[in-house]
């Protein structure tokens, strides 16, 4: 039930176990991570990416046109905004014609459980039930935006993330309501494409649940940039106006803009589903709780993705559901490690995260040593007009294991991969400081970190 990244991942693994496997999805195959969340806004942050680039040309010796007409950039939403709906629609028939080309049957419509080995499915075409039966049964029914009920959006002022797509123009003012993930990448590249942003955070900083140091200096980049950051404070309400938007704040304050976009996280979606009827225990928020390999409360019902409420990342979806198919099935499996997961902020800089956190370590006790090491020296950087990041690695004292880093940079996703193979195969910073990198390249810098970290090591 579902056909995102946990419930078409477990599909394909299943098919190749030999399982005979049907899909339920009710809005087209790859789910809202395709269609309205993770595709959509990272090709809409790619775009932007785009402006923030042009803002070094001068600095790197490259003139704009005297050519009136030419000389400024400027973004047609309406084009952009078209682009990245093809692109999302154009993944779902990719993951839609692989399914079939391993034989998995799709099924358009809403699924619910009838009893832990029955599926009802309402046909998207409103036509008769259909009755599936299975021996397992994978719930991967994903969560939707949190509404408030003082902000309740309409689609066209007042806008949740899966709407900000039917914009035909660039908001004048956006007003984004939480500075989590979500809430900075939205504000980040609305900020670059033009439009005149405020922040709404309702703790000390932008990102809050982040590595402190990388949170600071993407606010700093924020702020620098034009963007209005309101911290320590909270949107109770919002409302239209006759020409845009109010939004209310717990101060009393009330801050006036074009258009409000709500990002205060999301809700599974596991209501009405026959759930609890079929025993399946949900948490106090609504998630399903699961275990290591992706087990409900109920023999032979297996969860994954962000309805169980473990982490809200693709990623974690799709290994959830992998590891659900191959212990239903009987294949080698290796339980969920949460601690080597590598995640991604895209913003500008993004900031990409592995392994244990600083917070973490310090919370639970744990001996470390750490370095940071800027990117404005990198040789590859100068380069490309890079000045704002850094790369952090923490590490064992006396082994000298690499616990986990944070990378701060252009393409940061890309950069964190040999962190994360550091982390996954518990690897010393001995053995990364000794391996080659190129140069020039942004991954000098984590050689040169984990060199820092081993003298260290090597002088106790």
């Amino acid at each position: 039930m579902g056909g995102g990244p946990g419930g078409y991942e477990a599909a394909l693994v299943a098919g190749s176990l030999g399982a005979r496997v049907t899909v339920v999805e009710r809005q087209g195959l790859g789910g809202a991570a395709v269609l309205t969340d993770v595709v959509p806004s990272k090709t809409l942050i790619a775009t932007a990416e785009w402006m923030t680039i042009a803002e070094r040309a001068p600095e790197l010796g490259i003139r704009l046109t005297d050519d009136a007409a030419k000389r400024d950039l400027s973004v047609d939403l309406q084009a952009v905004n078209k682009r990245v709906l093809e692109l999302a629609e154009a993944q779902s028939a990719d993951i839609r014609g692989r399914l079939v080309r391993e034989g998995i049957e799709v099924v358009n419509g809403t699924g619910r459980l009838d009893g832990p080995t029955r599926v009802v499915v309402d046909p998207a075409d409103g036509g008769e039930a259909r009755v599936l039966e299975a021996d397992t049964v994978l719930l991967a029914v994903g969560a939707t935006p949190r509404v408030l009920p003082t902000a309740v959006p309409d689609g066209e002022r007042i806008l949740n993330w899966t709407q900000m797509y039917n914009l035909d123009e660039l908001p004048e003012k956006l007003i984004v309501v939480g500075s989590g993930v979500t809430g900075a990448e939205f504000a980040g590249a609305y900020n670059a494409l033009g439009a005149d942003v405020v922040l709404v955070s309702s703790r000390d900083r932008v990102l809050p649940g982040e590595d402190e140091d990388a949170a600071e200096l993407l606010e700093g980049v924020f702020r620098s940039r034009g963007m209005t950051v309101l911290s320590r404070t909270r949107a109770e309400a919002a409302e239209r106006t006759d020409d845009g938007v109010a939004v209310t704040l717990s101060d009393g304050r009330v801050v006036h803009g074009s258009h409000v976009l709500i990002a205060v996280g999301g809700v599974p979606n596991t209501a009405d589903l026959g759930l609890e009827e079929a025993g399946v225990v949900l948490s106090g928020s609504g998630h399903i709780e699961v275990d290591k390999v992706s087990r409900t409360s109920v023999r032979g019902v297996y969860a994954a993705g962000d309805c169980t409420g473990v982490l809200p990342l693709a990623s974690v979806a799709a290994m959830q559901g992998r590891i659900a198919m191959q212990h239903a099935l009987g294949d080698a499996v290796a339980p969920l490690r949460l601690g080597t997961v590598a995640s991604n902020i895209f913003t500008a800089p993004e900031i990409a995260t592995v392994g244990y956190s600083e917070e973490a370590l310090k919370k639970q006790g744990s001996r470390f040593i750490t370095t940071t090491l800027p990117l404005a020296r990198n040789p590859r950087a100068k380069m490309l007009g890079v000045r704002d990041g850094f790369v952090k690695l923490f590490a064992h004292p006396e082994a000298g294991v690499v616990l986990g880093g944070v990378v701060v940079s252009p393409r940061a996703g890309e950069h964190i991969f040999p962190i994360t193979l550091a982390v996954q195969h518990r690897l010393t910073v001995d053995d990364v400081a000794a391996s080659f990198t190129v140069y020039p390249s942004l991954s000098g810098t984590t050689a040169e970190a984990a060199r820092v970290l081993d003298a260290r090591v090597q002088e106790r």
